[in-house]
């Protein structure tokens, strides 16, 4: 299964490689995608919709 996230405020690669370790250890996440330019993550598994959010916010950005 794979969502879509729009998160706003990234804006260079340091912000990707945050969101991707953050999201990437979430529980169930198999792969993460961050396209800085359009501001969306993707994220495929099975991991909780919630949990992801979190993991999102953690690493200092907010999901839209």
């Amino acid at each position: 299964m794979s969502r879509t996230y729009e998160v706003t405020g990234m804006t260079c690669d340091h912000c990707r490689t945050a969101v991707e370790n953050e999201v990437g250890a979430v529980p169930g996440v198999t792969a993460v995608a961050v396209n800085v330019a359009t501001g969306t993550v993707l994220v495929e598994g099975d991991a909780d919709d919630r949990l992801v959010r979190d993991a999102i916010v953690e690493a200092g950005y907010e999901v839209a």
